[in-house]
């Protein structure tokens, strides 16, 4: 049997949610009030206000929150609780369980959602893959990324879809680490906010190299796929 995830100190987690946000910021991947970071914390959760700047966080102004989602105290918190919330929740049995998520609006991903809009043509797949396995640190560092049909910010129904694909992929033997909102940007997740940070810049580099490539890049093979899983545990 696994070891239980441990809770960060919420000292730690208010100063490291402040660190990552600016680094978030100052690297181009989130911009104006776009993104929030959130933390579960063994008696409730901190996250961003809402309307915040990630590259300004002070750390005694973060929404701090009980384990019922109430705020007790800071400044007002983003309405995305509800889908981080849920995330934490539906992840928390599989082998990628959440305890901190960050979601941006990381250019080159919403470029990659919106030309995979377009060339659905309207006949959406729930949760398809964003992108294919095209280099090795993808499949080994992000894993699948199911690509979520558009519901408006903040939608009851977005969260509903996402933990159907976090409990999908789980039945599968691929537990995931990233999702990807339509049109909105990605939600990623680990257990803190470093190393769910590595994983949002290894998903957005591949989007990026996805875009100069174009369509036409071969995917790593089944073969090559098959030596990653046995070499490294990569869940693809």
């Amino acid at each position: 049997m696994s070891t239980p995830l441990a809770f960060m100190d919420e000292a730690q987690a208010r100063d490291e949610i402040c660190r990552v946000g600016r680094s978030l910021f100052e690297r181009g991947y989130v911009h104006a009030t776009a993104g929030n970071i959130s933390v579960r914390l063994a008696d409730g959760y901190l996250i961003t206000p809402t309307d915040a700047c990630l590259g300004a966080l002070q750390p005694e102004r973060l929404a701090r929150l009980d384990a019922d989602g109430q705020q007790l105290s800071g400044d007002r918190g983003s309405k995305t609780i509800v889908l981080h919330r849920r995330i934490y929740a539906a992840s928390e049995a599989t082998a990628a369980p959440a305890r901190c998520v960050i979601h941006t609006h990381s250019t080159h991903l919403v470029a990659c959602s919106l030309a995979a809009a377009s060339s659905a043509g309207g006949q959406w797949t729930e949760g398809a893959d964003l992108l294919p396995p095209i280099t090795p640190y993808f499949v080994m560092k992000v894993g699948h990324v199911p690509h979520i049909a558009y519901h408006r910010p903040g939608a009851p129904e977005a969260a509903e879809a996402v933990a159907r694909a976090i409990a999908r992929h789980a039945a599968a033997g691929h537990p995931i680490r990233a999702v990807m909102l339509a049109r909105l940007g990605p939600n990623v997740w680990h257990e803190t906010p470093a190393s769910a940070m590595a994983t949002l810049e290894e998903l957005e580099e591949t989007a990026r190299l996805w875009q100069l490539s174009g369509p036409g890049i071969t995917p790593l093979n089944a073969t090559q796929l098959a030596e990653l899983r046995a070499t490294f545990g990569a869940a693809w």
